[in-house]
């Protein structure tokens, strides 16, 4: 495991991981996060593995933009609005999974998870990138969730490639996770983005 700033030359090396099919660690809006690239079966595999994660519980995704958050998955005018509406920013928008997605990242659905976060290294990451990363919370399943880089290293070490070191997250509430069923639009988890806002963005 390296553990570097996260600057441009980093961004670049962690890509190369990614497409390699390493796992990166790197920093969101909310805490670190780990990314491999969803599109690699195997990677997502190695994933699950190093975070001891059952294969039922779904991973989402970050991507740069609006734009790049279609290429993983079918986006409705509701999910279009609601997206340009809060992103970027946590909430964080269930669509039907595209067939590139790895299957074991749905957690037995046909749906997966994404936002784009309002934090420089994660949208840069997957600009890098030029696809969407995935988006689990940097730790072993069921332990505390890493809030630095040096956390991050003591937690998983050698389990991962790379470490980008932004600094402390602010942590913070989870982002707000909904969907749209049938052209309504369902709360699936409760966290930064209120309900009400969600609903009157949607007016």
């Amino acid at each position: 495991m390296r553990m570097m700033p996260a600057s441009s030359d980093a961004l670049a090396e962690a890509v190369q991981v990614l497409r390699d099919g390493g796992v990166v660690a790197y920093p969101t809006d909310t805490l670190y996060g780990l990314a491999v690239d969803p599109r690699n079966a195997s990677a997502v595999e190695r994933l699950f593995v190093l975070k001891g994660r059952h294969a039922s519980v779904a991973i989402p995704l970050i991507a740069a933009t609006v734009e790049q958050a279609q290429t993983a998955g079918e986006f409705s005018p509701a999910h279009l609005q609601l997206a340009r509406a809060f992103w970027p920013g946590p909430l964080t928008i269930v669509v039907p999974a595209k067939a590139s997605i790895a299957r074991l990242l749905l957690g037995g659905s046909s749906t997966i998870a994404v936002r784009v976060p309002a934090h420089a290294v994660a949208t840069g990451l997957a600009a890098a990138l030029e696809g969407c990363i995935t988006s689990t919370s940097a730790n072993v399943s069921g332990q505390p969730a890493a809030t630095n880089a040096e956390q991050v290293g003591s937690d998983l070490g050698d389990a991962i490639d790379i470490v980008l070191d932004g600094g402390p997250s602010p942590g913070g509430a989870a982002s707000t996770i909904v969907e749209v069923v049938d052209g309504r639009v369902r709360l699936v988890r409760a966290g930064a983005v209120s309900w009400d806002r969600v609903l009157e963005s949607l007016k």
